[in-house]
């Protein structure tokens, strides 16, 4: 045993280089085994690697040799890697997987995994697939499936250990012991009633702690955090988050356990979540991948380039009616940009924060006017900050004394209507069912923008009796 760990060490060690990357020299390896059709080889190299580190290789790896990896390992390649690469790669791999081999690849997966994999399948394929399975998978797997996209029911397992309240600890720990189907990992042991709802849990490190005679039902916490499994994956992590929890129960609309939710599963949805609110944030679809084809990035980035450009019409439109003041006091033209710059960068600031809480929960009805009026002060703060700093480069800048003035009125207007606006925009589309993070952008960058360029221009025409 210690000869073989010895042999595998340094190909496993030689996977990543200083910097944590795919070492080339190890890709280069793989790549030529999958040119000489060298499976045993291939097989040598893959074997010592973690799922996550086979997921990094494929995604590594040339277009071509991703589908030859697969077909070369054969049995032994592991189908858990497919849950740790791009949507894009994993879903062009399952078109080049038979259906017969991905049935029999799921088969050794958890269940919230073998799901993961199984919803990226058409109909028809995922249905010959779940016929392949026994019938004890094949009804779970279809139980998860059945559940709507991104529910907890899609990222439960449906494997725990369930026991009577009446057991002792002693038949418990034995139970454990004797019991070979059961799951890989769990923390705690579920006490359910003979309805099989869940009236109680057990730790692991309580349950061990504690004399066999002693009954379950005289340690277990009856307090419980559950969550249904139509239950949004998002409210599902908020509830782990609150409450540091390492795995909680699923139930269904009756009470029923049905599964379990693990603190692995939640770190991923948490990443999930998070990733899609940032490119919305910057107008990019949720499921873009970095592997994803140009057209379908050109497909997804039109959309909200198209929106930029109407805002930038509109402003534009602005800048139109004041033209002749422009003409006739060209600085005007000069500093507009770094009044619409400030404003647009002060409302997106504020839009980020409004949208970030919203998706954490934190910004609810109880204080969403004690927030508003928070904003509304640090833009008026800011505002009063930069009006000074920019009015006197103004002074400097160009020797006109008004000048200053008329741009530090300007900023401090455009900077307390961003503020407000970065805020009011975002709760009035989540209160109308739109999500803030994919529209919010367009609406606050008009905004800023057509109110600084009205102010700027319009104070400067009416003090200095421009036309």
């Amino acid at each position: 045993m210690v000869n073989v760990e010895h042999e595998t060490a340094p190909e496993a060690l030689a996977f990543r280089d200083e910097e944590g990357n795919v070492n080339p020299t190890f890709l280069a390896s793989v790549s030529e085994a999958i040119a000489d059709g060298n499976a045993e080889n291939l097989r040598r190299l893959a074997a010592p690697l973690h799922e996550a580190d086979l997921g990094a290789l494929i995604e590594a790896l040339d277009y071509d040799d991703r589908p030859r990896l697969v077909a070369l390992l054969g049995s032994d390649f592991d189908f858990a890697a497919l849950t740790e690469v791009d949507d894009a790669i994993r879903e062009e791999l399952l078109e080049s997987i038979p259906n017969a081999n991905i049935a029999e690849g799921v088969r050794e997966l958890d269940v919230d995994d073998a799901v993961y994999i199984l919803e990226d399948l058409d109909e028809a394929d995922k249905a010959e697939v779940l016929e392949q399975l026994p019938p004890p998978e094949r009804v779970a797997l279809q139980r998860s499936l059945d559940y709507p996209e991104d529910s907890a029911g899609r990222r439960m397992q449906t494997e725990f250990i369930a026991v009577p309240p009446f057991w002792t600890v002693g038949q418990t720990i034995d139970y454990m012991r004797e019991t070979e189907d059961l799951p890989d990992t769990f923390y705690e042991i579920f006490v359910v009633d003979p309805a099989y709802q869940l009236i109680g849990t057990v730790p692991l490190d309580r349950l061990l702690r504690t004399k066999r005679p002693v009954k379950i039902s005289d340690i277990m916490n009856e307090d419980q955090h559950l969550i249904e499994a139509t239950d949004d994956q998002e409210k599902a992590a908020r509830l782990f988050q609150r409450y540091n929890l390492v795995s909680c129960a699923v139930v269904d609309e009756a009470k029923r356990l049905v599964g379990v939710m693990m603190v692995d599963d939640i770190v991923d949805v948490i990443e999930e979540e998070a990733d899609e609110d940032l490119k919305a944030l910057g107008g990019v679809k949720g499921d873009e991948e970095l592997s994803d084809t140009i057209w379908y990035t050109v497909r997804s980035r039109f959309p909200w380039l198209f929106a930029n450009l109407v805002t930038a019409i509109v402003a534009a439109n602005v800048i139109h009616l004041f033209e002749g003041s422009i003409q006739q006091m060209v600085v005007l033209a000069v500093l507009m940009p770094i009044v619409a710059s400030i404003g647009g960068n002060a409302g997106t600031q504020t839009m980020t924060v409004t949208v970030r809480a919203l998706a954490t929960q934190e910004l609810r009805r109880s204080n969403t006017w004690r927030i508003i009026r928070r904003e509304v002060a640090v833009g008026i703060c800011n505002g009063v900050g930069f009006a000074i700093i920019l009015g006197t480069v103004a002074v400097v800048w160009f020797g006109i004394r008004d000048l200053g003035f008329v741009i530090g009125l300007a900023i401090l207007t455009v900077l307390s209507v961003a503020a407000l606006g970065g805020i009011l925009i975002p709760l009035t589309l989540n209160r109308l069912g739109v999500d803030p993070a994919v529209s919010s952008g367009p609406f606050v960058t008009t905004t800023t923008d057509v109110i600084g360029f009205f102010a700027f221009l319009g104070i400067a025409t009416l003090w200095f009796g421009l036309s």
